[in-house]
């Protein structure tokens, strides 16, 4: 039986916990390895080479089982959020994502590249950046309300810079109902959000032009797709999430994103 999608969101982030444990000790990251691990080591180690020491964790093991990775200190999780209610944590976070962006356009994967969200790596063309793809301001590290440090690469895969923009929007704007701004996002009041999507767009700086709107509910449809997909697999948390009813939840939200076109488009 599903149950209340607000519910369901709630319990994303313990279910995730349960299934995929986080250690921290003495300053080393331990956590689950997974088929992708290798691929995404190696990427994160040609970012470290382009000047993104501090801002990219450094990959120490992976036995295929297991992956340790440096920390980065700093709030993240849910520690994450006050940092971006105002406009100038938010901005950081997009000036921080450009610049990996553009860091990764050099990089040349493995022949054997496994890719963690291989729905959307199956449209790779020639040209593209490598997208975190699950930019939320929990993956962000955060000091002094500025974002300075981006981890937790699972859903690595090559795409085109607005897969990870649309996908950061629908968090930092964000773009959901007035009640998950106060509740779920500890707003003070209900943000604007088509002014802090303008700052972010702003910040991130130049793109080909695309329709913000559009470009949410495609990204957004993109990680139900992926969700779905895992799920059928019978791999977790995604089976689980799917059983609580996540992906409906998400499916109505991306309707109130489209009833909601004008207030959303800077």
């Amino acid at each position: 039986m599903t149950s209340d999608g607000s519910t369901a969101r709630s319990r994303a982030a313990d279910t995730n916990t349960e299934f995929r444990p986080v250690s921290i000790a003495d300053g080393i990251v331990t956590r689950p390895a997974s088929a992708h691990t290798a691929t995404v080591h190696a990427f994160l180690q040609h970012l470290r080479s382009q000047g993104l020491e501090d801002v990219i964790p450094e990959p120490l093991s992976n036995d295929g089982t297991t992956e340790t990775l440096r920390l980065i200190e700093g709030d993240a999780g849910g520690d994450a959020w006050r940092h971006q209610h105002n406009v100038e944590g938010l901005a950081s976070a997009a000036r921080l994502l450009r610049r990996i962006h553009d860091a990764s356009r050099t990089w040349e994967p493995p022949a054997d590249a496994i890719f963690g969200h291989p729905i959307l790596a199956a449209l790779r063309r020639p040209g593209q950046v490598f997208c975190h793809g699950d930019p939320g301001p929990w993956n962000f590290v955060w000091r002094d309300g500025q974002a300075i440090g981006l981890f937790d690469w699972d859903y690595l895969h090559p795409g085109e810079p607005v897969d990870d923009i649309a996908y950061a929007l629908f968090w930092f704007a964000p773009t959901r109902a007035d009640d998950h701004c106060l509740n779920w996002h500890h707003f003070p009041k209900v943000p604007d959000r088509r002014n802090r999507i303008h700052h972010f767009l702003t910040a991130y700086g130049p793109t080909p032009p695309f329709d913000v709107v559009d470009a949410i509910i495609t990204r957004g449809q993109a990680t139900i797709d992926l969700v779905h997909s895992l799920a059928t697999q019978g791999i977790e948390p995604q089976r689980t999430w799917v059983a609580d009813g996540i992906t409906e939840q998400e499916t109505t939200e991306l309707q109130w994103v489209a009833a909601h076109r004008t207030a959303l488009t800077p």
